[in-house]
């Protein structure tokens, strides 16, 4: 049967349950298909992949072949840990979908045969007759049929602040929510084919590997290239020099195990996860680690407006008499707020214009768990709010003046009207709409010139970003059976808007401060996004806002404010600034927000007010819906970043040197400096829990003052190289000259240089600390204090003595290198003075 036939029929009478149950059959439920589950070998497979993981898995197989296990098992804890974490968090960021089909309503109210029933929403076909009333989520698309003061809530899909009033003919959304009046429509979308299936449909896209992990696979890959290359000359210089094979083989393992930092992972993740630890008590939840990095890398914040940037919530902000204006300050609906107006607007012209607009209303306030909240058209709750807070009370009004008709509101006249009687006879007629329908004869019969003044002003609020309403009254003789809208006089003008969050403009301008680009991308109007834009410091006022709908192509560039973005359009400006080299982060709380999240670098999503889409699209979530955290967590990700840096210095500038004293020292006469047990001794020490305790150094005094790094740069770009070429040279002269020392005065050199190179390294974690003079990061003193000592255990404890080829040293001459080796600590000093960046 076709689908035009269908509607036609379902118009008047609805399906039958034969031609519903044909339909289902036909196209299925009206579900949103589940994502199929990914095999948990697959996910482990995947993070094994990881370049740096290659390495360490062929590190771990080598180490093996030289038979240390000590050293292989903690290659392998390190791996074992590390894809257990990015497992579990992977598992996280993959309920997005699941939470669209929580959405759809788990009901719905149809027509079949001729009856109105209650139904699965999963049951619902295209063509079946939904009946829609006040606070249900419509379950489909569909197109309205009959419509009584049907007022539906869109903000979820489109951002719009503003419920939107249907007509007949008119499409309504599914996962859209009715706020007030009443109607029936049929369905002509489900599933996939829905407004909210789209949308699934595009958060399907994956947002791919984040900065820090495209970054981490590049040093990976270098690593792995220069280690083999180094490790394979020297084995063939020991070879060339007569050395046995056997232990030129072994030594060039070692060293491949040495050069490579297989505690990177573990600093990686400890330092994620001590910052998702920091983030969580400022309310900011994590979902996948590596969003905390990304944050400190973005240079552009992509932000929603409503319920993002602003309360989510429509609040009264001015009030025009004749007499003159007033401003409204308090937030929410609690009946606490200030008027301040001016010396000639008297307290009667105020009380009028609020109690008109209190009694033409069919909002309601309720107050649950001590929190006021709106029941009704938010447009209307924010009048009643107004009128609290000037302290009257709706119920008393409703007593004293009791409405008698009405004539509700809808688009073709743009306002509504009720009648009154009064308690000593006689009546009234109030009315309220847009400015437009109501400043003109015959609906007004005041002075043309005021009547010009009031549009005038009306104009200037529109111009601002406010809905403005403008409210009129009539006094009747007798009780009024109708609420005729002729004859009435002005009471006043009362602008509206969802007001800016308390913290927005602080966090922007924070943003501005870190180099940081903030962009609003919205579906509401342009005069309100630029409204809004403004107040919170994203534009100044003459700067451009593109119009989504007329623009020829969004490519991300130049604008700072998007107005009338559809879901689709979000998700194209997103993927065009990531295309031009931004990492980019939106926030967001809408459905209509989610695959944007999905699609951003990281997606920060609203805790409260946010949508459970937009929640699980995200990868970080704000509990207290503060934009403040989002600074925060900036400063958070930039920590990170900073110490994954400071471990590479410190990890790079060891193992380069240990290749360098068995490069140089055979050529110096040092047949060979080390063996491969005193290697990978040394490597244990110092690539263990001194490097992991780097990750848990506190933040530099001007991280946000710094502007982001550019999205291109490698993480050893920005002078890295040079200061792990610069340390390690240090490190390479003090080895390599107390070996030759010892040498020529026939001390046992090998053992001073074993001692010397992991001692001095040691020095060079001391030298990192951000804050040298403090406890700061106590952690790191003991790890340091650790290594030290079972170093010193290498020379003096018989076991270890026989285990790694060394020789006890006297007094003198451990004093001597001890002395020495405070030179890794003035070289780290003296690099961080000369590259304050990463100090």
């Amino acid at each position: 049967m076709a689908t035009q036939n269908l509607t036609t029929t379902a118009a008047s009478r609805g399906l039958s349950s034969a031609e519903a149950a044909l339909l289902l059959e036909r196209d299925g439920p009206n579900l949103l298909p589940g994502k199929p589950p990914v095999p948990l070998w697959r996910r482990i497979a995947a993070q094994l992949r990881d370049p740096l993981i290659v390495v360490l898995l062929v590190a771990a197989a080598l180490t093996l072949v030289t038979g240390d296990l000590t050293d292989m098992a903690v290659i392998m804890l390190v791996i074992v840990v590390n894809t257990a974490v990015g497992v579990g968090q992977e598992i996280r960021a993959d309920r997005a979908i699941t939470a669209l089909t929580q959405l759809t309503a788990p009901a719905a109210r149809v027509v079949r045969d001729g009856i109105e029933r209650e139904i699965p929403a999963g049951d619902v076909v295209v063509g079946d007759l939904l009946v829609l009333a006040e606070g249900d989520i419509v379950p489909a698309d569909a197109v309205v049929a009959e419509a009584a003061a049907l007022l539906v809530d869109e903000s979820a899909l489109t951002g719009e602040s503003v419920p939107v009033e249907k007509s007949r003919d008119e499409p309504v959304s599914s996962g859209t929510v009715v706020v007030r009046g009443r109607g029936r429509a049929v369905v002509t979308a489900i599933g996939l084919a829905s407004a909210t299936g789209r949308i699934a449909s595009l958060m399907a896209q994956g947002s791919g590997l984040t900065p820090l992990q495209r970054r981490l696979m590049g040093v990976g890959r270098l690593l792995a290239g220069v280690t083999v290359l180094l490790c394979t000359l020297v084995l063939a210089l020991g070879l060339v020099r007569g050395q046995p094979v056997e232990l030129m083989v072994i030594t060039a393992i070692s060293l491949v195990v040495a050069a490579v930092p297989e505690s990177l992972p573990a600093v990686v993740t400890l330092s994620l996860a001590l910052g998702a630890r920091r983030m969580a008590v400022r309310n900011a939840l994590v979902r996948r680690l590596p969003a905390v990095e990304t944050l400190g890398s973005v240079t552009v914040l992509a932000t929603d407006k409503t319920g993002t940037l602003t309360e989510g919530r429509m609040l009264v902000k001015h009030l025009w008499t004749p007499a003159g204006e007033a401003t409204v300050t308090g937030t929410g609906y609690a009946p606490e707020g200030l008027f301040t107006r001016d010396p000639s607007l008297d307290d009667e012209s105020l009380t009028d214009l609020l109690s008109a607009a209190a009694l033409c209303n069919d909002a309601r306030l309720a107050r649950e768990d001590g929190e006021w909240t709106a029941l009704g058209d938010p447009t209307e709750a924010a009048l009643l709010a107004a009128a609290g807070k000037h302290g009257l009370d709706r119920s008393l009004l409703e007593r004293r003046l009791p409405r008698t008709a009405e004539q509700p509101f809808d688009s073709g006249r743009k306002r509504m009207s009720t009648a009154h009687r009064r308690p000593g006879g006689g009546g009234m007629v109030l009315c309220k709409g847009a400015p437009e329908a109501l400043l003109h004869p015959p609906v007004l019969r005041d002075d043309p010139a005021l009547l010009a003044r009031a549009a005038e002003r009306a104009d200037q609020l529109a111009a601002a970003g406010y809905r403005v309403l403008a409210v009129a009254r009539a006094d009747t003789e007798t009780v009024p059976e109708t609420a005729e809208e002729r004859d009435l006089s002005l009471l006043g003008l009362i602008a509206i808007q969802d007001p800016p969050r308390p913290a927005a403009a602080a966090t922007i301008a924070a943003c501005k401060r870190a180099g940081i680009r903030p962009v609003l991308i919205t579906g509401d109007h342009p005069g309100t996004a630029r409204a809004i834009a403004a107040d919170v410091g994203i534009i100044g006022p003459h700067d451009t806002v593109v119009d989504c709908r007329d623009a020829a192509s969004l490519d991300g560039d130049g604008a700072s404010v998007y107005a009338r973005a559809t879901p689709e359009q979000k998700l194209d400006l997103v993927q065009a600034m990531r295309e031009r080299g931004d990492i980019v982060a939106m926030t967001g709380d809408g459905v209509n927000d989610g695959p944007a999240l999905r699609r951003a670098d990281i997606g920060v999503a609203m805790g409260r007010r946010g949508t459970e889409v937009a929640r699980q699209a995200a990868d970080l979530v704000l509990a207290d819906d503060d934009l403040d955290t989002v600074v925060a967590a900036v400063e958070e990700g930039r920590r990170v970043y900073t110490n994954i840096r400071r471990f590479l210095v410190y990890g790079l500038s060891g193992g380069a040197a240990e290749i360098a004293v068995m490069l140089l020292g055979p050529l110096a006469g040092l047949a060979l400096p080390l063996l491969p047990a005193q290697i990978l001794w040394i490597n244990l020490l110092t690539h263990g829990l001194p490097g992991v305790a780097l990750g848990g150094e506190p933040a530099l005094p001007a991280t946000m003052t710094a502007p982001p790094r550019p999205p291109s740069q490698s993480i050893l770009g920005a002078g890295l190289w040079q200061r792990v070429i610069r340390i390690a040279v240090v490190l390479t002269a003090v080895a390599l000259g107390v070996g030759l020392w010892a040498y020529d005065t026939g001390r046992p050199w090998q053992s001073m240089i074993f001692f010397a190179l992991g001692a001095t390294q040691l020095g060079v974690a001391l030298g990192s600390r951000t804050r040298p003079g403090s406890l700061a990061n106590p952690m790191l003193l003991l790890a340091v204090g650790g290594a030290f000592i079972l170093q010193l255990a290498g020379l003096y404890l018989p076991l270890l003595n026989d285990l790694l080829g060394t020789e006890p040293l006297g007094v003198g001459d451990l004093m001597i290198v001890t002395a020495l080796s405070a030179l890794g600590y003035a070289a780290a000093r003296l690099d961080r003075f000369v590259h304050r960046r990463d100090r």
